[in-house]
């Protein structure tokens, strides 16, 4: 049975809503009134640090075409050779294929509820901060959680796959 509170969201917000449900996240997708494409006009819209932004960043395996997704820090830069070494050789992803693959537009691309399950690596630096906020399928749509949960959510591995920050 359909919940009646998704009918009037975007069909991407709805699935993650769903996927949120169904693993009992606390916190629903919320709508903001203004696009958050990018980390920086989401936590300028949440009001939060920077970093404290899920962003997640889709590669293409060049081995299999598979989509590789890196969930990391809104203030840190993914190291694509740190990716290499945990998953194989990296391609660029255009925006058909992370449609195609993910279900999501770049922009809103979930962390979770894929239309087809991509590798994930969560970055550990996403666990200098109690709370943070993911896409929730759409652009002007997010949701909170710590990130503890994004790795239970997601079903993915912590690693170190950002470049060092400069002092």
């Amino acid at each position: 049975m359909e919940d009646p509170t998704l009918q009037n969201l975007p069909e991407g917000v709805q699935r993650v809503a769903a996927a949120l449900k169904a693993k009992n996240h606390p916190h629903a997708p919320v709508m903001l009134d203004d696009a958050a494409r990018t980390a920086q006009q989401a936590a300028d819209a949440l009001g939060i640090a920077l970093g404290q932004i899920a962003k997640s960043i889709i590669f293409r395996r060049k081995e299999d075409d598979v989509a590789v997704l890196v969930i990391t820090s809104g203030d840190r830069r993914v190291d694509e050779k740190k990716v290499e070494a945990l998953v194989g050789k990296l391609g660029r992803a255009d925006a058909d294929f992370v449609k195609a693959k993910t279900g999501f537009s770049i922009g809103g691309v979930s962390p979770l509820a894929h239309a087809q399950a991509p590798v994930t690596l969560v970055d550990e630096e996403l666990f200098r901060f109690e709370e943070i906020w993911a896409a929730a399928g759409h652009p002007h749509g997010v949701f909170k959680l710590r990130p503890h949960d994004l790795a239970v959510l997601a079903d993915a591995p912590t690693a170190n796959v950002t470049q060092t920050p400069k002092p």
